[in-house]
């Protein structure tokens, strides 16, 4: 993307210029804009099934936000369907909404775009201060059990909005249930892009994402969740406002320490629009909130694309912290980004260890692999 097109560019360009710029998380699955709104996802006179609500920004469905849908879905097991539209708010589900699930109507994850502009550092309306990283989130999940399909999810707030602001960061996407399922989904920003999260500290959230596209530069990919990305695409993006390495780390895990497992990487790749070597594959984030957390993250069977420096791939966040203390590992990664250059910088799995690092390990009895191709 030629750095002078803002993220904000792209998102308001719409579907075509998007698919001009090769950001889809994989081919479309349908064509745009359907004859029927919700395509075959049925219509609100002829619903898909009783639990089932309709989203259409210009008045065709039951809602005109999502928003407003998620508020009136009230219990478990609803869905929405989200009709092709640019949808920019932000959206907050409660914890009470369990088994909930959003279809793209389209299914192209550019047809649907829930987008907002807040950052951390971003004054609130009431004067009460600024919003802070979750406060930030364009859209926040809570519940277990919600599973999402063919949607972006965005936030296109950009560094030149508050000049010299601190509070950089910037998500699209807070989710912090067990069993949350986002396949061939989009997750756009810069900071902070995904913040995959659980609800409290001794929560073991369970989440996976496949055939996903997500982009950002710094710490895009975040959080203490147990987390499977398989088949997806990371992209890391230019830094005007940088002239020098690094730009930014894809990865920031906070795995608590007593959980077994952190964020997996399964048979991805990982592309740059920066110049080669200008990122950081990880960087371990021990929050305040619990200086126990031990980092973990696996990438495995994965291209890792020339922005990688693959002299030396992870870096410290804080001293206090170093990363060759946590849990960091690769195992039969490909690509001028995985080529072995300091083994002490690249700690490898043997194959005995890499068979305990899989979806079914991470995830055990819950199998969203198994259905969600």
């Amino acid at each position: 993307m030629p750095p002078s097109l803002s993220r904000r560019n792209v998102l308001l360009a719409g579907a075509t210029a998007s698919a001009a710029l090769a950001l889809s998380a994989a081919p479309a699955q349908a064509g745009h804009g359907p004859r029927r709104p919700f395509g075959r996802y049925g219509s609100p006179s002829a619903r898909l099934t009783p639990r089932t609500l309709y989203v259409h920004p210009r008045g065709a469905g039951d809602f005109t936000t999502v928003q407003a849908a998620v508020t009136a879905a009230t219990g478990t097991g609803r869905t929405l369907v989200i009709a092709p539209g640019t949808y920019r708010e932000t959206v907050s589900v409660d914890a009470d909404r369990t088994d909930m699930t959003w279809l793209g109507a389209s299914q192209d994850p550019r047809d649907v775009v829930i987008v907002y502009d807040n950052a951390a550092g971003t004054p609130k309306p009431d004067g009460s201060g600024t919003y802070g990283t979750s406060g930030s989130a364009t859209t926040t999940v809570r519940p277990d059990g919600f599973t999402a399909r063919w949607i972006t999810f965005a936030n296109d707030w950009l560094r030149t909005d508050l000049p010299g602001t601190s509070g950089t960061q910037a998500v699209a996407l807070k989710v912090q249930g067990d069993r949350s399922a986002f396949t061939h989904c989009r997750f756009l920003g810069h900071q902070d892009t995904l913040y995959a999260d659980s609800l409290s500290l001794d929560a073991f959230a369970r989440q996976y994402f496949a055939h996903c596209y997500v982009e950002g530069d710094v710490d895009f990919v975040f959080g203490r969740a147990t987390a499977v990305f398989e088949h997806c695409h990371f992209r890391t993006l230019v830094r005007p406002d940088l002239t020098g390495a690094p730009y930014g780390f894809v990865f920031a895990p906070s795995t608590a320490g007593a959980n077994p497992r952190g964020y997996l990487v399964t048979r991805g790749r990982i592309s740059s629009e920066a110049p080669d070597g200008y990122y950081k594959l990880a960087r371990p984030w021990v929050p305040s909130s619990d200086p126990t957390a031990r980092p973990m993250l696996t990438v495995r069977e994965t291209h890792l694309g020339a922005g990688i420096d693959a002299v030396a791939p992870y870096a410290d966040m804080r001293d206090a912290y170093p990363w060759q203390d946590q849990r960091f590992a690769e195992y039969r990664n490909t690509g001028p980004g995985a080529v072995v250059t300091v083994p002490a910088n690249r700690p490898r799995l043997t194959r005995a260890q890499a068979a305990s690092h899989t979806p079914k390990a991470y995830l055990g009895d819950w199998r969203p692999y198994a259905r969600h191709r």
